[in-house]
């Protein structure tokens, strides 16, 4: 698997207006398994006030939300989506936010880059980050 050099990413300035205007943060991959980096973030975030919405294929609830299936069962909206995928799952959780229509952000977590889905999701009007993690930057602009 080769790995991609994300060409589509905003910069620090950007970043922090995401998380300035963000409320609510989709994370696509949130496990239940507390030693993981998803929870982690996850329970970071969700610490520093923004309302987590797991999609996960199983569990009921993780972090004491309820967990979705996909994004597309998710009933109210959702301004970022915070992705822990490998890069060829990506596309089709791209395409679930454009056809929303209410997802602001399109967040890879480190390690993470599919600069085609990146695209698709700039061409919908979406911002995209690629390869940062979302508690290291937080930190980073507001620790």
């Amino acid at each position: 698997m080769e790995c991609e050099f994300p060409t589509i990413n905003e910069d620090l300035d950007s970043i922090r207006e995401i998380f300035e205007s963000v409320k609510t943060i989709a994370v696509v991959g949130l496990s239940p398994n507390p030693a993981k980096d998803s929870h982690k973030v996850a329970a970071y975030l969700q610490s520093v006030g923004y309302k987590i919405v797991p999609i996960y294929p199983k569990e009921d609830e993780i972090l004491g939300e309820k967990v979705y299936r996909s994004l597309a069962e998710v009933p109210f909206a959702i301004d970022m989506i915070d992705i822990f995928r490998k890069p060829a799952a990506i596309p089709p959780i791209v395409d679930a936010a454009i056809e929303r229509g209410d997802v602001k952000v399109v967040w890879l977590q480190k390690g993470i880059v599919n600069n085609e889905a990146a695209q698709k999701a700039k061409e919908a009007g979406m911002q995209v980050v690629q390869n940062r993690c979302t508690m290291v930057d937080h930190r980073m602009l507001f620790g």
